[in-house]
């Protein structure tokens, strides 16, 4: 059976809120950035893909992130993430239980 480097498939949404004067799409862009260049210099992983857009709902205009990365600690990208917005549909699944066809 094959080795997997990096166990967890970690996957989550950011919102971060805009500030009065900034635009959703330049400060969308500056995060995945900062999170794409950040993630690579702090943690050890790979398959990672984060995009980002903007949009609006009841709370404000708002920067959305995408985040999806394969690593071996999943709770330091969240508490990363977390410090920049409000970090939801969270996903990390063991990818070592899921070769083995395990549950859960």
């Amino acid at each position: 059976m094959e080795t997997i480097e990096f166990r967890y498939d970690t996957q989550l949404l950011l919102d971060h809120y805009i500030k009065e004067g900034e635009d959703a799409d330049d400060v969308a862009d500056d995060l995945v950035d900062e999170i794409r260049d950040h993630i690579i210099e702090t943690f050890k992983g790979d398959s990672m893909v984060v995009a980002g857009d903007s949009g609006e709902d009841a709370f404000g205009e708002k920067a959305i992130v995408k985040l999806h990365y394969h690593t071996n600690e999943p709770w330091l990208v969240l508490e990363y993430c977390r410090s920049l917005g409000e970090i939801y549909d969270i996903v990390v699944e063991d990818m070592d239980r899921q070769s083995r066809d395990l549950k859960g």
